[in-house]
């Protein structure tokens, strides 16, 4: 009874693991604090995506009202054109989150009025890997003393621990695994 006991939770041990494979997958919320709405200018979505890397694996989320917005996936002539010739998808129930699976171009944008046309569409590229969000945060801290002749510290760059998570869990199974064996 013992040793059924140990052998189940080993085999929920190695699960663990293998679910922890997904931790690497990046959730990109389109927009950032901003969302998915008319855009402040023509190129606000394009900048948003410039520096971030889109990996197969990755998601994107649109975060919108139904009825204000939606999210329209075309080819590459219609996303120009702001046209609905070649229509992939269409999704009107916001947020709409979409896996992304396949690497190659992809072309969103709004279809409600004139959205598209003002902005609202977003061009990305996904590559095998992993995504990004861009450059590591860095931020300044500020002196305590203002006028003085004391410089201010280097930036701060904030970095994920999300790999370092998934290797503890990696090594956890295989020993979990490997005690297994010896039971």
């Amino acid at each position: 009874m013992t040793k059924m006991k140990i052998t189940l939770f080993m085999l929920a041990a190695i699960a663990g693991c293998l679910m922890m494979g997904s931790v690497s997958a990046m959730t990109h919320i389109v927009g950032g604090g901003h969302g998915w709405r008319l855009p402040d200018n023509q190129t606000f979505f394009e900048e948003w995506a410039k520096p971030r890397t889109f990996g197969v694996g990755d998601r994107l989320v649109f975060p919108y009202r139904p009825g204000s917005n939606n999210v329209v996936q075309i080819d590459k002539k219609d996303f120009e054109d702001c046209t609905q010739k070649n229509v992939i998808d269409m999704y009107y129930l916001g947020p709409t989150i979409l896996d992304l699976n396949d690497t190659g171009d992809f072309y969103y944008y709004c279809g409600i009025g004139k959205h598209c046309e003002v902005g609202q569409k977003l061009h990305i590229k996904v590559v095998k890997g992993e995504g990004s969000s861009g450059s590591p945060f860095a931020f300044q801290i500020a002196p305590i003393h203002s006028g003085s002749d004391i410089p201010a510290p280097a930036p701060i760059s904030i970095t994920s621990s999300a790999s370092s998570i998934q290797n503890f869990g990696m090594v956890f199974g295989l020993l979990a695994f490997l005690l297994s064996l010896f039971t």
